[in-house]
């Protein structure tokens, strides 16, 4: 990865913890979603191919998601509450479109919410890593189009039915 885009989506992910810690204080104070024993982290962010947007997992303390960040603002995203299939290593994934004013547009596909499975922040980071691991194990051929992907629901992947079915 070059400097400028190594520098983007530092930049990008730093801004997208400081808004959901803000969020955090602002809107989720008292909030009974809350757990109390988790704080807002970005973990394994990762520009995509065409270094246009980045994948990672968002852990907040009442969800956590699979993120897509533009790297640049004229990069196209949902529009907020539409939903957009994407490829994420192996498996197509729906995200759906957010925007924030002071941030910009975004998309975000739910892993968990709430929180309160997990002991603590060790917990929800570890398992944010273990997703991306999954993930990445088996990247995708450039040439394969999102609509050829493997389809999986997000609790198929997390427990390592790729399949989806029940074991």
């Amino acid at each position: 990865m070059d400097a400028a885009l190594h520098a983007r989506l530092d930049a990008r992910v730093a801004a997208l913890v400081a808004l959901y810690r803000r969020v955090q204080r602002e809107r989720m104070d008292g909030v009974p979603l809350v757990h109390a024993g988790l704080a807002v982290h970005a973990e394994g962010f990762e520009a995509e191919a065409d270094g246009a947007a980045a994948v990672g997992v968002l852990v907040t303390p009442w969800f956590m998601n699979l993120v897509r960040l533009p790297l640049d603002a004229a990069v196209p995203m949902a529009p907020a509450g539409a939903t957009r299939r994407r490829v994420v290593g192996h498996t197509s994934f729906d995200f759906i479109g957010a925007h924030e004013p002071d941030f910009g547009a975004y998309e975000a596909c739910s892993l968990f919410s709430p929180m309160f499975e997990f002991a603590d922040q060790s917990a929800a980071e570890a398992t944010a890593r273990e997703v991306l691991a999954a993930l990445r194990r088996s990247q995708v051929p450039e040439t394969r189009q999102a609509s050829q992907a493997p389809q999986a629901s997000r609790r198929a992947l997390l427990f390592g039915r790729a399949d989806g079915a029940p074991r």
